[in-house]
């Protein structure tokens, strides 16, 4: 199952739970991509958070159901499940991944997928896919990190814990495993204060989809821009309404 809830004003979140291992066979894939179009139609959503249940983030395709596939089935599911990774990253919001546990193969191109990515302890990741005759991640994780970082993990598939997963940046931050959600939540609560048209402008310029210069001329028209202006000289908070 995919859970999809709303733990707060202007956050989502999105909750693997396919047991033991988060495997996703292309019908909860389908569930998914069904979340993220939800939270991306509805304006009220400012951030959104993905995480997994039963000790794990996720583990990619369901390596059973794959067996059933002949060779043009298979290859279709493994190029839909990098669209899907795709068209989650293409989300109008930012997407915290919330990991704690098995983040391998499939799994770590999805939350390579999100903006930013949190661990807990219990965090365990691998490239796997060379392990499987296959590539995977080598795209995203090079940009994220560099090549010299992103290599010794794609072309050995070693697993390697949230330590590692954090001097590499790969992560952005380590939490204990109580404080892992509640940690991803008060970061969600900030991104979701901000002015709404301008975290999703900065989101596309990071992601390197636009040009700083292409959003500026509809933010600095913004009534939230205005806001922001008038908060500040009058010493108090801003009310940002997302226009």
């Amino acid at each position: 199952m995919i859970h999809l809830s709303h733990p707060e004003a202007g956050v989502a979140l999105v909750e693997l739970d396919v047991a033991p291992a988060n495997v996703l066979a292309m019908a909860e894939r389908a569930r998914l991509l069904e979340a993220f179009a939800a939270i991306d139609a509805d304006r009220t959503v400012r951030v959104a958070i993905l995480t997994g249940r039963h000790g794990a983030f996720c583990t990619g395709d369901d390596l059973a159901e794959s067996l059933s596939r002949d060779i043009p089935t298979q290859t279709a599911a493994i190029l839909h499940f990098l669209d899907m990774c795709d068209r989650i990253a293409a989300v109008r919001v930012p997407v915290i991944a919330v990991i704690d546990g098995w983040c391998i193969g499939g799994g770590l191109e999805l939350a390579l997928a999100c903006d930013i990515r949190l661990a807990g302890p219990r965090a365990s990741f691998a490239c796997s896919a060379v392990r499987m005759g296959l590539t995977a991640s080598a795209d995203r994780l090079t940009k994220l990190v560099g090549e010299s970082r992103a290599k010794p993990h794609l072309l050995t598939g070693a697993p390697f814990d949230a330590a590692r997963a954090l001097a590499d940046g790969i992560v952005a931050e380590v939490h204990p495993s109580e404080g892992l959600l509640p940690a991803a939540l008060d970061m969600a609560r900030i991104i979701a204060s901000r002015a709404p048209l301008a975290i999703e402008a900065t989101k596309r310029v990071a992601s390197g989809l636009c040009a700083t210069a292409d959003e500026i001329p509809a933010l600095a028209a913004s009534a939230d821009h205005a806001e922001a202006r008038a908060a500040f000289i009058g010493k108090r908070p801003a009310v940002f309404t997302g226009r």
